[in-house]
């Protein structure tokens, strides 16, 4: 029973700790309205939230603090798979997420409670669904029914809180649960989705048609998914803050296997705020051109061996790089919480990078180089507005990135409260730029790749040119690591030679990598995902130039022991008629 309980409480730990970006998101009031009224849920949620302090003062232990956020998510999704159309469907929902209290904002309900075996990831999930339709009764039913249970929860909780900070050894850091914050009001137009799906059958089904040419590719997708949010939020400091907004996104993927069982990845994805923004059918075309060609290319690719030495990152690499390594570790709750690594806790003021490096979180930045950012937002699901964050200025570590929860020597939010819909929002990344002085050209800094190279007499560098995504651990359970899963990269030779070559993983520790960058180039790329953490999915970006590392670390990539199809494609086999030709018995 002991082996077992602690094994459960290892996975609860890493399940906290891991964080997956995927490829291809004081007293006072602000005052900042659009053109329009609020919607009745809004209203209806302002009105509830009252009755319900009102009535619940009332209790031996009032709450002091209660939030309403209302999501309403409106989805357009088609799919097409090799010239065939696989989906196209769309749905409209609404989910509530509440936030009460009940404590103080020093010590409340919400605080940790540590040791023992909880339910990890899941204790911070709850999904309550809520009218679709805008009947102030209806919604204000499901708002009281829920505000009363999370009440109960609260008074239980706080009774557990309170003990188990008896009983504890003396926290590390002593913050407040919850800071007080400026009351937001901000109340803009709702944006409708603007998808012609009939058009865009057909056009995923162009695009995914050329792939069924190569019987060695065995899966190939296009997706758009054309998604409309819009978000009330109302709480007891004074916000009342309605956001609209839409997304679209194109997304291609395709695989094939090498004779020794290894699967071979490639996706490219298209990210717009509006339909306009996504690329033309002429671009596309060409883009999946690419990717076949590589997709073969890379099944003939040497594998690499285990390799420690210098390498280039591209900016989609880069980007992916300084999410995982850097930006997770300096979310601010990670600072407060005893069970994490905090492995930049103490740094502050410290050189990380090179003087010509600086890092700026910003999510108020709608687009770079013409490609609009996923980590853009007005406020956070705290209520907060969204404002740039410095985090490194020229080599020197500044700043933590925060929600409502403060940590010593940052007491106050800066607009990084974030969450998926059902979660507790905690401090989360938004758009992370990288931005680099004196940067040098592509061939300069393969150049200074290659004197590398020579310096240290080793045999070939790497290039790592495009990314698939990554996950990194930064608890103290296990390992203190991340992996960077890369899909292009190059072996370079000392006169400067080029080969494309497969199975390598980017692992590594973080002090340690972010000890080895020493230059970047002028090759700004920008990569958006979803970043997968304990407050859910969440919309990112990555923005950042090509880099130099002194010093990297790959290992095998994981690979399927499966062989390739026994039997050969239609298309590839010569028994059967080209497609689109019948055979008439003679």
């Amino acid at each position: 029973m002991r082996l077992e309980l602690s094994i459960s409480r290892a996975i609860s730990s890493l399940v906290r700790t891991l964080a997956l970006t995927l490829v291809f998101l004081a007293a006072g009031s602000a005052l900042t309205l659009a053109k329009t009224t609020p919607s009745p849920v809004l209203s209806a949620a302002k009105a509830e939230l009252a009755r319900s302090m009102n009535t619940l003062g009332e209790q031996p232990e009032p709450p002091y603090f209660l939030s309403y956020e209302i999501t309403e998510n409106h989805r357009v999704s088609v799919e097409s798979s090799f010239g065939t159309l696989t989906r196209s469907d769309e749905n409209l929902s609404r989910f509530l997420d509440i936030d009460l209290r009940v404590g103080g904002y020093q010590l409340d309900s919400s605080h940790e409670i540590r040791g023992g075996f909880g339910m990890g990831f899941f204790a911070n999930f709850s999904l309550v669904p809520i009218s679709i339709e805008d009947d102030t009764d209806a919604l204000r039913a499901t708002l009281w029914y829920h505000t009363d249970k999370q009440y109960k929860r609260a008074v239980e909780k706080l009774t557990r809180v309170k003990t188990n900070v008896q009983v504890k050894v003396e926290q590390e850091d002593r913050s407040a649960d919850l800071s007080k914050e400026r009351a937001e009001k901000y109340v803009e137009d709702l944006v409708a989705l603007d998808v012609d799906r009939a058009a865009w059958e057909d056009r995923l089904k162009r695009y995914t048609k050329p792939f069924a040419r190569h019987g060695d590719i065995y899966e190939a997708r296009a997706t758009l998914t054309s998604t409309g949010e819009t978000r009330w939020f109302v709480n007891t400091d004074g916000a009342e803050i309605q956001t609209s907004g839409t997304l679209y996104r194109l997304f291609i993927s395709a695989f094939t296997k090498a004779d020794d069982g290894m699967e071979l990845p490639r996706y490219e994805s298209f990210l717009a705020f509006t339909p306009a923004g996504l690329p033309d059918d002429d671009a596309v075309m060409a883009v999946v051109d690419q990717m076949i060609q590589d997709l073969l290319a890379l099944r003939e690719a040497p594998v690499v061996d285990p390799y420690t030495g210098p390498a280039i990152l591209s900016g989609r690499a880069s980007g992916v790089f300084f999410h995982e390594v850097f930006g997770h570790r300096i979310e601010g709750h990670r600072q407060k919480r005893e069970e994490e690594g905090q492995t930049f806790k103490k740094m502050i003021g410290e050189q990380l990078l090179p003087k010509t490096f600086s890092v700026v979180f910003d999510p108020t930045r709608h687009n770079i180089a013409s490609t609009d950012l996923a980590g853009y937002y007005k406020y956070d699901n705290q209520g907060v507005k969204a404002r740039p964050v410095p985090v490194i200025e020229k080599g020197i570590f500044r700043n933590f990135l925060m929600s409502r929860t403060p940590v010593e020597g940052f007491p106050s939010s800066n607009g990084h409260g974030r969450k998926q819909v059902g979660f507790k929002p905690v401090a989360r990344q938004s758009s992370l730029i990288v931005e680099v002085e004196n940067a040098l050209s592509r061939e300069e800094l393969k150049e200074e790749l290659l004197a590398l190279m020579k310096k240290e007499d080793k045999p070939f560098g790497l290039i790592f040119d495009d990314i698939q995504g990554g996950f990194t651990i930064t608890g103290r359970t296990f390992p203190n690591a991340f992996n960077i899963l890369p899909i292009m990269v190059y072996r370079v030779f000392p006169d400067g030679r080029e080969e494309l070559v497969r199975g390598v993983d980017l692992i590594g520790t973080p002090l340690t990598a972010f000890s080895n960058i020493l230059q970047a180039n002028d090759q700004v790329a920008v990569f958006n995902g979803m970043c997968g953490a304990e407050s859910g999915a969440v919309p990112v970006s990555a923005v950042s130039p090509g880099i130099l590392v002194a010093q990297i670390e790959v290992q095998k990539k994981d690979k399927s022991q499966e062989r390739p199809p026994l039997l050969p494609a239609p298309l590839d086999d010569p028994k059967l008629p080209p497609s689109g030709f019948t055979e008439v018995p003679q």
